[in-house]
């Protein structure tokens, strides 16, 4: 046995424990009771670990992808600016001529896909709103008239009713709704056939419950949120269906995106502000594992999920629990991630 080979041996051994520790932090969480259901895939070039925890039934079990959704509603919009449908400098009143007056009219395309906009994460009324179970309409026409929070283009601040309004770019130009365009033209074309904006037809009760308070009028397992769609947060799907969308980025090729769209998705758009964002994704340093490199790129979701994947490592890490990022994001999602990222 050469030096070399001893060395690639020892490297594999150190890399398979690694994934096995980090499998064992989700099922002592599970077994535990801490969080209820729960599945892990990891993959590393060709080789894949795919495992579901808790209740989860098997590692195909569909949770609520909460904010993950986010990159898959501004990859219909890079369809339609590739289809020159739409373009990132266009006035986002260009589009919806309700959005308007003070510095509505500043407010572009771009800025909505990297949280620049002014605009702010959710609306003053946002719990009324889903009380009385508001459909998305009701949520663009108070978008339309909030506030800014400043000056466009001048700060970077999370923002997911300027996904709702990137959204709502989207149903107008194509004249479909949001969640027929993203399986039409993302989940259909890369095999994510267990995903969908809402519900897609299924019973709740084929999918993981997130471990919220039940309550009279709405919570996120209630039949009005599952089924409402909405584009900064709705869309279920399984660990391997996520990975699948990772994976058109991390290997970007002409497809349901040119190459060079993909890849600019996944590159810093907010040179010179406070903070880095691509179109739709996180690239921030350190927002994943710790010894992820900078080029690294996903996206949590406040139901407890994670999905990012690593160029520089070839590496997909996709967690998706029941238990609110709020309670898991620093005690499972971060140290799964830190021990995936070190295992490559």
């Amino acid at each position: 046995m050469t030096r070399r080979t001893l060395l690639m041996g020892v490297a594999a051994a150190l890399q398979k424990d690694r994934i096995d520790a980090a499998m064992a932090k989700v099922r002592a969480a599970t077994a535990g009771g801490e969080v209820a259901a729960a599945a892990l895939l990891v993959k590393q070039g060709s080789e894949v670990t795919n495992k579901g925890f808790g209740k989860a039934r098997g590692p195909d079990e569909v949770f609520l992808l909460a904010s993950i959704t986010k990159p898959m509603t501004v990859t219909a919009v890079m369809k339609l600016i590739e289809r020159g449908k739409v373009s990132l400098s266009d006035p986002v009143n260009r589009y919806i001529p309700e959005f308007r007056g003070g510095d509505r009219g500043r407010v572009t395309v771009r800025m909505l896909l990297t949280h620049t906009s002014g605009l702010p994460d959710m609306l003053p009324d946002n719990e009324a709103l889903r009380k009385r179970h508001a459909p998305l309409k009701d949520f663009v026409a108070g978008t339309c008239r909030v506030p800014l929070l400043f000056p466009p283009g001048t700060q970077v601040k999370y923002q997911s009713m300027g996904i709702l309004l990137a959204a709502e770019i989207v149903e107008r130009v194509s004249n479909m709704p949001l969640r027929d365009y993203l399986k039409k033209e993302v989940f259909s074309p890369l095999g994510m056939n267990a995903t969908s904006l809402g519900m897609g037809g299924r019973p709740i009760a084929a999918t993981a419950r997130c471990q919220v308070p039940e309550s009279s009028d709405w919570d996120w397992n209630s039949p009005y949120w599952r089924n409402l769609g909405a584009p900064w947060g709705g869309a279920l799907s399984t660990t391997s269906d996520v990975a699948r969308f990772l994976e058109f980025f991390l290997h970007p090729r002409d497809g349901i995106l040119k190459a060079s769209t993909a890849g600019s998705m996944i590159r810093n758009q907010t040179a010179g502000l406070d903070r880095p964002w691509g179109f739709g994704f996180m690239i921030e340093p350190g927002a994943f594992g710790k010894t992820c490199s900078p080029r690294t790129f996903g996206h949590y979701g406040s139901t407890g999920t994670v999905a990012w994947a690593d160029p520089a490592k070839d590496l997909i890490c996709v967690l998706l629990t029941t238990k609110p990022a709020a309670q898991s994001r620093a005690g499972l999602l971060g140290p799964v991630s830190d021990l995936v990222a070190a295992a490559a």
